[in-house]
C-alpha cells in the first residue's frame, strides 16, 4: 500500500496546539488568519520566512509540515542524481563531490525504500 501524504499537517498541528488561525498569524506578524487559511488548505505555498515560522511554532520539521511537496523535491532530486553523477564522472571532477553524490543518491534511495514499505 503506497502512503499519500496530505498536501501539508499545518491545520492537523495548529489545531493540537489549540490555537486559533487569527492567533497563528498573529504569531508569524501577519494582522489576520486569511493567509493561515490559505496555507492550511494548499492554496497558497508560504515565503521561507513563513515556512520556518511554522517550524519554529509547532516544533515540527518542514518536511514533516509539508510532506507532500517534501516528497515532490526529494523525487525530483532522486531521478536527476544519476546524470549529475554521470557528468560529474565524465569531467573528471573531484573525487569528494563523486562520493557526497553517490552518498546522497544511497540516502535517498533508502528514504524512498522505506517509505514504500
Amino acid at each position: 500500500m503506497t502512503f499519500i501524504p496530505l498536501q501539508n499537517y499545518l491545520r492537523t498541528y495548529r489545531r493540537r496546539s489549540f490555537l486559533s488561525q487569527d492567533e497563528v498569524a498573529f504569531l508569524l506578524g501577519a494582522k489576520t488568519g486569511t493567509r493561515v487559511t490559505r496555507h492550511e488548505g494548499s492554496n497558497r505555498i508560504p515565503k521561507m520566512e513563513t515556512a520556518l515560522g511554522y517550524e519554529v511554532l509547532f516544533g515540527v520539521p518542514l518536511r514533516e509540515l509539508f510532506a507532500s511537496e517534501a516528497h515532490k523535491v526529494e523525487t525530483i532530486i532522486r531521478e536527476r542524481l544519476p546524470e549529475l553523477i554521470r557528468e560529474v564522472e565524465e569531467r573528471g571532477e573531484s573525487q569528494q563531490k563523486l562520493a557526497f553524490l553517490r552518498s546522497l543518491s544511497e540516502r535517498l534511495a533508502k528514504h524512498h525504500e522505506n517509505a514504500s514499505n
